[in-house]
């Protein structure tokens, strides 16, 4: 090989030279620049994925009060339930999704929303339950339309 690249004129070795080198960058770029690349990306992107994911559990953890038990602290026995859906539904920030409460006898209510966040108002079913023992009797949940991924029209009946 050696002896070919010598009996070729300067002008050629000059050009096999170059090519070597253009053939050698583009190898390097395929072969390990490319992949590492890729992987480097693929990283970047799963751990912001997973500070989104801490964040969110972060939200939840701070929402949870348990006391020296590990039971949630039961309030708010006196209160109409109707000022209990109100208030909570503030807190929450679900408010603008009711659409109506009403008071089912001494011990319950129906409430219905529409166009709601689902995980929202899975975690205001949770706070109701925790905080002031009611419980879920009978709902109904459907899509609020193809426009809004995650948003449910729902009936939901509600008893101590």
């Amino acid at each position: 090989m050696k002896n070919w690249f010598l009996s070729l004129d300067e002008r050629e070795r000059l050009f096999v030279t170059a090519a070597a080198a253009v053939l050698a960058l583009a190898v390097f770029y395929l072969a390990v620049w490319m992949p590492l690349d890729r992987g480097r990306s693929g990283l970047a992107s799963s751990v912001s994925s997973w500070r989104e994911s801490i964040a969110e559990l972060r939200l939840l953890q701070g929402e949870l009060q348990f006391d020296e038990l590990g039971q949630s602290e039961v309030s708010g026995l006196d209160q109409s339930l109707v000022v209990i859906i109100d208030e909570t539904l503030r807190n929450r920030g679900l408010y603008t999704s009711l659409q109506r409460s009403q008071p089912t006898g001494s011990a319950g209510i129906r409430v219905e929303f529409e166009n709601v966040a689902f995980d929202q108002l899975v975690l205001w079913l949770g706070d109701l339950g925790s905080r002031y023992a009611l419980q879920v009797q009978a709902a109904n949940f459907s899509a609020a339309s193809r426009d809004y991924d995650g948003r449910v029209n729902a009936t939901i009946s509600l008893e101590r």
